[in-house]
């Protein structure tokens, strides 16, 4: 068997500790070519061969005859070692490791645009450096005012808005009606108050007012959370993090790692679900404004009903047959079966018995008739079962009034 000079000098370079034992394809022009030949600087001893003869310390010795040597059929590129690349792609060389005891600045640094408006420039200050930074400022408002004072403005609202988004309608559920408006809407500035109300929401926001005028200004760094923050920001800048009033009785902070990431996370999840309640908020107040009805009204969130049990086990059996098409185009969301899926839906047809021609050895898989008839007749049956209950259910209570709570009126 032939082989060529560089398929012998690749095995050459395979046995030393840091060569590149495979060849590497060119992402521009697809083109398999072979890495460059890298040599430890550890080894003592080198093989030189020239002209067929092999020199060891300087002396020679002969060689067997080099086959004749092949052409590739792929262009070879041969580049020289360099002794600081050897270092720097090592094996033995050690990767960096990221010190989670600080936050780094600069997560989306290097993202041109923003991360939450992709045809928008991310503003300067906006590099994903803090909790729910995702480069969304289409006014520009970082640019031109206090990013730490804006961060907290912004807690301090994401959490009035989480304790408003469920007092609301806990509020017209369960509250006595001359707390509510006539229409039995929660008090609000687009609804309107009733004196009692009206003096509730006066004395709840001076307390809130009064909280943060004692609070605004505030020293964060003598607390024990506080120091915590201090040195989590220590690379970014001196001010610790914003919403800390060192308050966690449970002891939660820490719930998921004990290093500045896993807080750093924590406090994503609790601005993200503040930014959420914030528009929830906001939307049961225009839905009240513009409809004139409570927001519990006949909705299927607050009121027991088979509706949202339904919806979520449809999703969840949507998640158990298809997955999210990874092939798709940039522009669509398709989904297609998983085969998981497709192994659940064929145990589902053998479970059913569809699909098996009765009577016959035929093994072929056909889908039987149905009768789409009593399908439309359902709904109609369901309604007339439902109205005969609740006659049923009136009956009884009328007779449980004339018989028990009001015996003398009974004729």
């Amino acid at each position: 068997m032939k082989f060529s000079t560089a398929t012998l000098v690749a095995a050459l370079a395979c046995t030393t500790t840091s060569s590149v034992s495979a060849f590497s394809i060119t992402r521009s022009t697809g083109i398999r070519t072979p890495p460059s030949l890298l040599y430890s600087s550890t080894i003592e001893k080198e093989q030189v061969t020239v002209n067929g003869d092999a020199m060891e310390d300087g002396a020679m010795k002969k060689s067997a005859p080099v086959a004749e040597e092949i052409q590739p059929s792929f262009p070879v590129v041969v580049e020289e070692s360099k002794p600081a690349a050897v270092a720097a792609s090592s094996p033995s060389t050690p990767a960096p490791v990221v010190d989670k005891n600080k936050i780094q600045p600069g997560r989306f640094a290097e993202s041109e645009y923003s991360i939450a408006i992709p045809f928008l420039k991310r503003p300067s200050k906006l590099d994903g450096t803090h909790a729910g930074d995702f480069g969304f400022d289409p006014l520009g408002l970082t640019e031109e005012w206090d990013l730490y004072t804006m961060q907290e403005a912004e807690i301090r609202h994401a959490r009035l808005a989480m304790l408003a988004v469920v007092g609301w309608p806990l509020s017209e559920l369960v509250a006595p009606s001359w707390m509510l408006q006539e229409n039995g809407c929660a008090p609000s500035v687009l609804n309107g108050f009733n004196p009692l109300s009206f003096v509730a929401v006066v004395a709840a926001f001076s307390a809130l007012g009064f909280f943060e005028y004692k609070t605004a200004l505030r020293k964060t760094d003598d607390t024990p959370l506080g120091k915590i923050h201090h040195d989590d920001m220590s690379e970014i800048w001196k001010y610790g993090v914003a919403g800390d009033y060192s308050f966690d009785p449970l002891n939660l902070y820490e719930s998921i790692g004990n290093d500045a990431y896993a807080r750093k996370g924590l406090r994503e999840v609790e601005i993200s679900h503040g930014r959420s309640a914030m528009l929830g908020i906001t939307g049961f107040a225009m839905w009240e404004f513009l409809t004139g009805h409570p927001i519990v009204e006949n909705s299927m969130f607050f009121h027991p009903n088979a509706l949202l049990p339904v919806l979520v086990a449809a999703y969840v059996a949507f998640g158990q047959f298809y997955e999210f098409d990874e092939e798709s185009s940039e522009m669509f969301f398709r989904f297609k079966m998983s085969s998981e899926g497709e192994a659940r839906m064929e145990n589902l047809k053998m479970g059913l018995g569809i699909g098996r021609g009765s009577g016959s050895n035929d093994e072929s898989v056909s889908i039987p008739d149905f009768d789409l008839s009593s399908l439309s007749e359902m709904p109609e049956k369901i309604a007339n079962a439902a109205n005969s209950l609740k006659a049923g259910i009136d009956k009884l209570q009328d007779s449980y009034m004339d018989n028990v709570v009001q015996p003398d009126k009974k004729e």
